[in-house]
């Protein structure tokens, strides 16, 4: 049976680190980008409730019992009143490829297009290419239509033959096999720009894909003028509150387009046939077709629907530096927020000398130093649970729930393992939110003589991260030069890695320090070559 919970990230809480994609290896675990770098977000369509993503050393990770998530429908906002399509002619096979990612609904597709064309008297064939894929893995259907079954002498799409890709998946779509399927000047290629990372990411936390240059590929291929590109994910996610509605979305957008030789009729009804979330699927074959001819209308919609924005905004150095005072203020107090101002200060004066018109050394500084003064002990926890931010964050997903657990390690009550030594993780009821209260509400004596926990290792191991950095910053501010200034930005940026809790930060820290020290070096080799140059 469903067990009927979920398990979701505070995102102010994590800290990007991907201990939760290694213990678990799990697709549904995915990443956030936000204003205070790339966090995690379980996707509520993919998670198969298996919980190992709980095993990561994290606190961030919060199981919801009873959890209701919103559920938002098309009704009233139906495509009635589009145009009908100029459908191409069937006089021979028609052959589509649908790309995509196993569980997400790939094979239906090629289900329903097939009984659509049975509905309609004419004849289709598929045939569905998933290798060991169940879940997760590059899923492509070939179907091919044609004015009677006699008509289709073979199934699988070959070099050349596409008439219609329908890319419900980036990496699917621009993959070699795919796109030797293209015929330059007759293939219609509709992809969803969004990137559902493959699993590398459970190994690398920073991995990202090359989007631009897949969606060049698919470009440069089938023409840009016969390609359509939509971010089908983000908007069914929005619009109907299921990632899995996208391939839906996506078969809404070709037909509409004119790329598929059936009857909206013939397709509906065989969503009605196949019995399974027919309200949904029909909603989003729906908004599939508005988003063809009314983009701009439907991208306002899911910008209201969704609970994030569409895009992370570029923000200059001042608001960068902006926000961070405000959220250390509230950290701890203003002088110590003043204090990350003026290091700041400092670095950009320093780079508007050396460097006029540059300020990627201060840009870096106000990311890193404010992840090093900002750390996550136990006050900053429980503040960012009991602030509001994390309320908002379970509105925005779920209509309602009945109560929270807690999943934490605390430094006096916490179980180590035999094996690793490393402290185990708990669960906790509701009552943990009175406790969270009662921490943040004595963060202001976070460092004094009353704070029990500043002699912890783990608080002893943060304050040397943050002397060292702050040794750092004074070097480069003391050496920067036109000559060093691609030196000192990567410097600069070397604590951008350690991240995680725990015996997982001590880890990212240990990998950091040798590159760390080779990037002072090299620093420091510039330093000293201007030096003797100068000299001379």
């Amino acid at each position: 049976p469903d067990p009927d919970k979920r398990v979701v990230i505070n995102e102010l809480v994590c800290e990007g680190c991907g201990d939760c994609s290694v213990q678990s290896n799990c697709v549904a675990v995915i990443p956030v980008e936000t204003e205070f770098g790339r966090k995690r977000a379980i996707d509520q369509s993919s998670c198969n409730k298996d919980f190992s993503c709980l095993k990561g050393f994290c606190p961030s990770f919060v199981t919801v019992h009873g959890a209701v998530p919103h559920k938002r429908s098309a009704v009233g906002e139906n495509a009635g009143t589009l145009p009908e399509p100029k459908q191409p002619v069937l006089a021979k096979n028609y052959a589509i490829l649908v790309t995509g990612v196993g569980g997400t609904g790939v094979v239906t597709i090629g289900a329903l297009l097939a009984m659509a064309a049975h509905l309609e008297g004419k004849g289709a064939a598929v045939i569905d290419m998933a290798g060991l894929a169940q879940k997760g893995g590059a899923v492509t259907t070939h179907v091919r239509l044609a004015p009677t079954p006699a008509d289709i002498k073979a199934i699988r799409v070959s070099a050349g033959q596409a008439d219609l890709i329908l890319g419900c998946d980036l990496v699917v779509a621009a993959s070699a096999k795919v796109l030797r399927t293209v015929d330059p000047g007759r293939t219609r290629a509709f992809v969803n720009s969004h990137e559902t990372l493959t699993g590398e990411f459970t190994r690398d936390a920073d991995f990202t894909l090359p989007g631009r240059r897949l969606l060049q590929a698919v470009q440069l291929r089938a023409g840009t003028e016969r390609t359509r590109v939509v971010e089908a994910t983000r908007l069914a996610t929005a619009l109907l509150g299921d990632s899995i509605a996208t391939n839906m979305f996506m078969l809404g957008l070709a037909w509409q387009a004119g790329a598929i030789p059936l009857s909206s009729a013939a397709i509906e009804r065989a969503i009605e046939l196949n019995g399974v979330d027919v309200a949904m699927n029909k909603a989003a074959f729906a908004w599939g077709r508005r988003a063809a001819v009314e983009p701009d209308e439907v991208a306002q919609v899911a910008a209201r629907r969704s609970p994030r924005p569409a895009e992370r905004k570029a923000e200059t150095l001042d608001e960068i530096v902006a926000r961070r005072v405000a959220f250390l203020t509230d950290y701890q107090d203003a002088e110590y927020a003043g204090r990350y101002a003026a290091s700041v200060a400092v670095v950009r004066e320093a780079e508007r000398k050396a460097a006029p018109g540059r300020s990627e050394i201060a840009e870096a500084v106000a990311r890193n130093l404010f992840r090093l003064m900002a750390i996550k002990d136990e006050y900053e926890v429980a503040r960012l649970f009991t602030d509001g931010s994390f309320l908002r964050q379970l509105q925005a997903e779920f209509g309602g729930w009945e109560r929270l657990e807690f999943h934490l390690a605390p430094p006096i009550l916490a179980h180590h393992d035999e094996r690793t030594g490393h402290a185990k993780k708990s669960t906790y009821g509701p009552w943990a939110m009175r406790l969270f209260r009662i921490l943040a509400a004595m963060r202001r004596v976070r460092g004094t003589i009353f704070d029990v926990f500043r002699y912890s290792d783990e608080r002893r191991f943060e304050r040397k991260l943050l002397a060292e950095y702050e040794e750092t910053v004074e070097l480069i501010v003391a050496q920067l030069s036109g000559a060093n200034h691609l030196h000192a930005l990567a410097l600069a940026q070397y604590p951008e890695k350690i991240r995680g809790y725990g015996h997982v930060r001590r880890a990212a820290a240990a990998r950091v320090a040798p590159e760390a020290e080779a990037r002072r070096e090299a620093f420091l080799l510039g330093v000293r070559a201007r030096t003797v140059e100068a000299a001379e």
